[in-house]
């Protein structure tokens, strides 16, 4: 009894550790059952930014669901959303090619994919629905961009090694929300024609956006420790880039979010 009484008084005084915390949301979109993963830091009380993430063309990896947790370590409510369905997961490039396309194929549709799950994330009584971003990697960062050109809640946005789609003409003056990119300048997936256009067409639009193109041998794939693993040539990790993106990610969100 005297040691459950002490083990007890151990307790309040030393209150046990906060820990991230996840749980799976499962929604749907056009017949695909669709599950995200929310993450959040317990040890912060009240409504706080959220951030969604949106994976690369592998689909709902492990490594997506790595970047949401660091971003609940940050303070930030996290989404790991889920835009293939149906556990669609693979390291295989033709499989993963095969379902991206899927998805691209219909621009509105890809958006409208993108538009509900920042909706799951802002559903979520810790996040405060007016400071809400999305960052994406690979396809991911296309897919934000989307959300930019068709009108999105979010505040900003942040590509890292993201495929680069143009903005429409349709889009011109409407981009309301801040861009943030970051791109190799060995990425070879991605011609240099492809990313001035993409540059030309928001500047057209009127949209408030920033590219940083990181020189020397970056390629696709920079953030991510297990690109090599791939089996291809332009996936490499580049730890300088990884860290400097992530470093200028938590700048452009303290200003998008500061109030």
């Amino acid at each position: 009894m005297k040691q459950m009484l002490f083990a007890a008084l151990m307790l309040l005084a030393f209150p046990v550790a906060a820990e991230i915390q996840t749980k799976a949301i499962s929604y749907e979109h056009d017949g695909a059952k669709l599950t995200g993963h929310l993450y959040w830091d317990d040890a912060i009380e009240g409504k706080r930014p959220g951030v969604m993430v949106v994976h690369e063309w592998w689909g709902l990896n492990d490594y997506a669901k790595k970047r949401a947790k660091m971003l609940a370590e940050l303070g930030y409510v996290a989404f790991a959303a889920d835009m293939y369905g149906d556990d669609k997961v693979t390291d295989k490039p033709g499989q993963a090619k095969e379902w991206m396309q899927e998805i691209t194929t219909d621009v509105d549709a890809w958006r409208e994919r993108a538009a509900l799950g920042l909706e799951q994330l802002g559903n979520s009584d810790m996040v405060d629905p007016d400071r809400l971003a999305a960052i994406g990697y690979c396809f991911g960062g296309a897919t934000v961009f989307q959300m930019s050109y068709a009108g999105t809640d979010a505040l900003g946005v942040v590509s890292f090694h993201g495929s680069m789609p143009a903005a429409p003409e349709e889009s011109k003056g409407k981009i309301s929300n801040r861009i943030l990119a970051f791109h190799g300048a060995a990425d070879t997936f991605i011609a240099p024609e492809v990313v001035t256009n993409w540059q030309n067409k928001l500047q057209e639009a009127g949209a408030d956006w920033e590219l940083v193109i990181f020189g020397g041998d970056v390629r696709h794939g920079f953030t991510n420790k297990d690109a090599s693993s791939f089996g291809i040539d332009n996936l490499k990790y580049d730890a300088r880039a990884d860290t400097v993106s992530w470093m200028r990610m938590q700048d452009f969100f303290s200003g998008i979010f500061a109030r």
